[in-house]
Formats: C-alpha cells, structure tokens, sequence
C-alpha cells in the first residue's frame, strides 16, 4: 500500500515508511523555523539519518545545539549525519572536529577540512594545521586537498607554506586554491611561486596569482 505526497509541486508514490520518514524530515525543518527545540530535540534520536541531520540544523538555527549533541552527531554512525555536523562545528570552535580529518567517508573529511578553516580560535588548532598539512599533501581525494591548502591558507601558520606551495604543482582546482591560500603570507618565496604562477597553464590559476601579487 503506497501513500501520496507532494514535494515542490510534484507528487510522488511511496510507501508508508517513507512517507513517516518525510513528515519527520518536514517536522524536523518547521520546527527550526518556529523555535520548537522540544520536536528537533526529540527527532534527533530518529531512527532515519536524514531527519536526524534535519534536527542538528534546527536546533543550530534555533541557537539551542549543545555541544553534547553536536559531539553526538560528530561521531554519528553515517556519513550524511557527520556532514551536518561538520559544517555547524565550523561555528563551534570548542568542539573538537580533529578526528573527521581522518574520516573513512571522504565527504566528511572534506566538509571537516573547510570547517577547520573557520575556527581559528580552536583550541586544538595547532595540532589541526599539521593534520591539514598532511591532508593537503597526501589525500588521495582532490577534493580534500583543495580543502585543507583553502584552510591552511585561512589559519595563516607559517608551518603550512610547504604544503601550500606544494599545492601549486597539484591538478588545476587546488592549484587555484593554493594561489589564494598565499595570500596571509610573504617573503621572496612567495613572491617567487606567485610570479611562476602568472604563467599557469590554466587562466584561473593565472588570475588568482596576478590578484594577490596585486596587478
């Protein structure tokens, strides 16, 4: 037996457990938009990962995650879960994030990588650029190498021009992110990298380096 909704104007078949799955998602959502800690809070413990990332962005928006429930999503059993709580972890610098640089689902460190990025004044944020160095050389995902050469380049360590500057010999989208990441520093080292990559093979990569060397 199958029920019906309608999901932005089109109306689709599914059975009865999707169609709970949906009116929790949905619960989860308006219950961000109307202040309803008590319903996200409660959906948090759903059995589907999409309500329960639902419910970590609502109690975020409503300004009523604690950490205890951010750490819980961090570590939660599926990948769509630990995302989300990646990405609100960016505004929750006391909560420590270092360990989904190492996540086995490569989209979370990726989103893990870029919320490091954002939280300079993370305690643990001597440890994390050397985490993101290693990340930002040896990932085998481009992806979370663009990510960690973005964030070294946001923390502005010193300890991460090697790997920044290593970047610049990467596939053309770090190549371009690497550039940019250059930007907090200086030095003739700089300079000098800036200037080769002027000749970049790729006109982005020529355009970001010619904005920082301020042609």
């Amino acid at each position: 037996m199958s029920a019906t909704i309608t999901l932005s104007g089109d109306t689709y078949n599914v059975t009865p457990e999707e169609s709970h799955k949906f009116a929790d998602r949905r619960a989860a959502a308006i219950a961000g938009h109307e202040g309803d800690s008590i319903t996200a809070r409660q959906l948090l413990q759903a059995a589907d990962d999409q309500v329960r990332a639902t419910a970590l962005g609502a109690l975020e928006r409503i300004g009523t995650l604690t950490d205890a429930e951010l750490e819980a999503g961090l570590s939660d059993a599926t990948p769509r879960v630990r995302r989300r709580a990646a990405t609100i972890a960016a505004n929750h610098p006391g909560v420590a994030i270092r360990s989904l640089l190492a996540d086995d689902d490569s989209a979370v460190a990726e989103v893990a990588a870029w919320s490091c990025g954002e939280r300079i004044d993370a305690p643990d944020v001597h440890e994390v650029v050397s985490d993101l160095i290693t990340m930002a050389t040896d990932h085998d995902d481009p992806l979370c190498r663009e990510a960690a050469v973005a964030s070294l380049g946001a923390l502005g360590d010193e300890r991460a021009v090697d790997a920044i500057l290593a970047g610049l010999n990467d596939v053309p989208q770090i190549r371009r992110r690497a550039a940019l990441a250059l930007a907090p520093f200086d030095g003739p080292r700089i300079i000098t990298a800036l200037e080769t990559a002027t000749t970049d093979r790729d006109w982005q990569v020529r355009q970001a380096a010619e904005d920082i060397l301020g042609r």
